[in-house]
């Protein structure tokens, strides 16, 4: 089928069946199956020139300890044109989950997948390959985080699932680790997650979400991860509370991050200890998407309070740390990595990575005080961030643009050689995405700072949403979406703002 009739298709199917509380039908259940064994529906991720990861987890009463899945992947949504099949054991050691990886597929080409074991049928998801490395195919794409369950509901993701995207970069605080108040919008399933069941229910509360599911079903997903995956704020092997025991917490929180999502196996953290997320994606030879982690490897936030780990908004003047040169927030390894990691013979180094990087002072920089900053983002790392932005001057870059999310708000900033001068270079651009359902700041905060921060060229905190972008060898088109309720799953999802970067002029356009 063509992509463009499918793409129309499959929006044609998604709001017929929301109106009627359903999944899509490219999600459907099949009738089959006494008990849901598929529940938390499928997703594929990871795409390669020859090939992707296949995910699903098995739930239901009365699973064996290790069962038989068979996957299948066909050129066609009926699934007369099998291309591959294969069978994964899901193991209860690591949640009954399936990270299946088909190889040796046409590249740049559209697929569908299902999966069956104990005598039920999954869902259908679609997927597709990477562009064969020497091809220059746009990319469609979308950048979304913070997506707290009992904050909301999930209309932003039945929107995104509508548009015909090639890949969703999820950027961090897939669940959050907080138990809900009594007049949440809804419930998370019980108290703090700590153990490695509690974390698996979490995940399990925000999977069962039709829309969440839509949104994975429809195409592969590359995703890092942030801080509530394990603990506000966490830095490391240091958690907010300084427990003793915070290692083992965030060993389970990462076996469970790898167990619900399409990670492929060679990054199943090793007895739970590491779980390295970092690494480049090349799509053909138009870009490449380096991938970061900016939690497991960094130094504690600046002038933490005493007996007390993470984050606090602190002056330059009082806490004189925030300048010292060896603090990083990416870790000594992963610098060194990314260093050598951009792509000098692609015209775009998209850098997905998980909050705000531009400076953004919360009074007068020239101020006495030298300017209060947050301590959790790139401010209380400022000479890392220095480092690198100076590699991207260094390499000549002009296609560098920086995606981020955390702050739940959107965004858009040129990043400079130099924050204090409004004058200096524009070394790159930022769209930092706005919360899929988290709570963001008060608007007039943000409107006061922006004064301070001139580089910032669009601020809003008053709206949920995601943004969406259409790249090709000339622009990259970037789409602020929001929504108008995102406490009603069926609330419109609208256009805020357009913005264009021309490839090799740093700085967003209207």
């Amino acid at each position: 089928m063509h992509p463009t009739l499918l793409d129309r298709q499959r929006r044609a199917l998604l709001a017929a069946t929301l109106a009627a509380g359903a999944a899509p039908a490219f999600v459907r259940r099949a009738l089959a199956a006494d008990v849901p064994r598929f529940e938390l529906g499928v997703a594929s991720g990871f795409p390669q020139p020859g090939g992707m990861v296949l995910w699903t987890m098995l739930t239901g009463a009365n699973l064996p300890e290790r069962a038989e899945v068979r996957w299948e992947l066909a050129r066609d949504e009926g699934f007369r044109d099998i291309v591959a099949r294969g069978t994964e054991t899901a193991d209860a050691a690591w949640g009954h989950s399936v990270h299946a990886e088909p190889g040796g597929l046409a590249p740049g080409r559209w697929y569908w997948y299902r999966f069956e074991a104990l005598g039920a049928r999954s869902p259908a998801g679609r997927t597709r390959t990477a562009p064969a490395p020497d091809e220059a195919a746009p990319l469609a794409f979308a950048i979304a985080s913070c997506q707290r369950y009992d904050a909301g509901r999930y209309a932003a993701w039945r929107q995104l699932a509508s548009e015909p995207l090639d890949l969703v970069l999820f950027l961090g605080d897939y669940i959050y680790e907080y138990p809900s108040l009594p007049t949440a919008v809804r419930q998370h399933e019980a108290g703090y997650t700590r153990t490695l069941d509690q974390y698996r229910a979490r995940y399990a509360t925000y999977q069962r979400d039709p829309l969440l599911q839509a949104a994975h079903a429809a195409c592969p997903w590359l995703l890092v991860w942030d801080d509530h995956e394990v603990e506000n704020d966490y830095a490391g092997l240091q958690g907010n509370q300084l427990q003793a025991d915070f290692p083992a917490q965030r060993a389970a929180a990462y076996q469970a991050y790898w167990e619900h999502l399409p990670f492929p196996k060679v990054l199943r953290p090793a007895g739970g200890a590491e779980m390295r997320i970092y690494g480049a994606h090349d799509w053909g030879r138009l870009a490449r998407i380096l991938a970061l982690d900016d939690r497991q490897y960094r130094d504690p936030q600046a002038c933490q309070k005493p007996g007390r780990g993470g984050s606090g908004t602190v002056s330059l003047k009082d806490c004189p740390a925030l300048r010292d040169p060896r603090r990083t927030l990416l870790g000594p390894a992963q610098e060194q990595w990314l260093a050598q990691a951009w792509a000098t013979d692609r015209p775009w180094n998209l850098l997905a990575q998980q909050t705000l990087m531009a400076r953004f002072a919360w009074s007068d920089p020239a101020g006495a005080d030298g300017g209060l900053y947050w301590t959790d983002g790139w401010d209380g790392y400022a000479p890392a961030r220095q480092r690198l932005l100076d590699g991207i001057a260094q390499r000549k870059l002009g296609g560098a643009v920086v995606l981020g999310g955390d702050v739940h708000a959107h965004y858009v900033a040129d990043l400079k050689a130099d924050f204090a001068d409004p004058r200096s270079a524009t070394l790159a651009t930022e769209f930092c995405g706005s919360s899929i359902t988290s709570l963001g700041l008060d608007q007039a905060r943000i409107d006061a700072a922006r004064a301070l921060n001139p580089h910032v060229r669009w601020g809003r905190a008053d709206q949920r949403g995601y943004i969406s972008f259409s790249l090709d060898a000339k622009q990259v088109e970037a789409r602020l979406m929001v929504v108008t309720d995102a406490k009603d799953a069926s609330s419109p999802v609208n256009l805020a703002a357009r913005f264009v970067v021309e490839a090799g002029r740093p700085g967003a356009q209207t």
